[in-house]
């Protein structure tokens, strides 16, 4: 029987961590420069690597994990120095010049991961998959990584409509703007990934 309070429970916590509407800002800023059906065809390749990525953590997950002898604070860090990373070229106009924007696929890296397909979203997936007991579950989390996704891929589906209003001075200003909350962003997920490291050695 299907699961409905745990489809919703999964639902709201993916959509939360993932924050389709916070990618809008960062989606623009990433593919400033390319055309209307560029940016559709990107939005459905983010969305889709992004399902890829989290549906392979939430069936092979923590295998995969404890072979590479990896924890979940190294990946958030490693998550955040490479956001960092796109942060800088967007706040010092890098991402805006032709050979940044047209021969890389944004939508595999950062957007499809780990902007979207990021630790948060793998922990809580691989927690939601170990109250997995019966069929009628793991329906309701397969459901509700598609859901999410489908939600993500709507929102930046129609984020290209944006571009018509705020005009090419506009996008300037947006990826000024996306590279700074992108910064807080990769900050944070260091900072919480040191500060684990911190609780585990008993320093804090």
């Amino acid at each position: 029987m299907f699961n409905a309070t745990l489809f919703g429970t999964s639902f709201i916590t993916l959509l939360v961590i993932m924050d389709p509407p916070g990618t809008v800002p960062i989606f623009l800023a990433l593919t400033s420069g390319r055309s209307k059906r560029d940016r559709r065809s990107l939005a459905l390749q983010a969305s889709a690597v992004s399902l890829g990525v989290i549906t392979c953590f939430a069936a092979f997950g923590q295998q995969i994990l404890r072979y590479l002898g990896i924890n979940v604070e190294a990946l958030e860090a490693s998550g955040g120095l490479l956001l960092l990373l796109v942060a800088l070229q967007l706040l010092t106009g890098n991402a805006d010049e032709p050979s940044e924007t047209t021969d890389v696929n944004v939508a595999l890296v950062p957007l499809g991961t780990p902007l979207l397909a990021g630790p948060g979203a793998i922990v809580a997936v691989i927690v939601f998959v170990q109250q997995i007991h019966r069929a009628g579950d793991l329906i309701a989390v397969a459901a509700a990584i598609v859901a999410t996704h489908i939600v993500i891929w709507l929102t930046m589906r129609y984020s290209v409509y944006v571009i018509r209003v705020i005009k090419d001075s506009g996008v300037t200003l947006v990826t000024r703007i996306a590279g700074l909350l992108l910064a807080a962003i990769a900050v944070q997920m260091v900072a919480d990934a040191i500060h684990s490291y911190l609780i585990a050695w008993h320093i804090v």
